[in-house]
């Protein structure tokens, strides 16, 4: 197999994410959800640790959401090229969506831990 260059690699990855900011509803919603993250913490004046926080907090949401996506195509060729029923593919399926949930339930926690000092004032 032949090895791509660095720069092809860098490629790959931002088709990907370009892909999945254009077909996934979700990864959009989680997307818009980042961005205001982001504005209310320059808005508040978050502390470093907290920006570190937030930051990593939004990259395992989004990284998340990108994997889940991927395991869904991958179920739907399973399910095209080994003619499986969807519910044959569910339960991989259910137990992504829910690694994302988990993440994004944290995320909400995490934002208002950040927050709440600055709203609650």
């Amino acid at each position: 197999m032949k090895h791509s260059s660095l720069s092809a690699s860098f490629c790959f990855a931002l088709l990907g994410i370009k892909q999945v900011i254009k077909r996934e509803r979700n990864f959009k919603i989680h997307l818009l959800a980042a961005i205001l993250a982001i504005a209310a913490g320059v808005y508040f004046g978050i502390s470093k640790t907290e920006w570190l926080v937030l930051i990593l907090t939004i990259s395992l949401v989004l990284s998340a959401e990108i994997f889940n996506s991927a395991i869904e195509d991958i179920c739907n060729l399973l399910n095209r090229k080994l003619n499986l029923g969807f519910s044959e593919t569910t339960d991989i399926r259910n137990f992504s969506a829910g690694a994302v949930l988990v993440l994004a339930i944290s995320a909400l926690f995490l934002g208002f831990l950040i927050f709440s000092p600055a709203l609650f004032k």
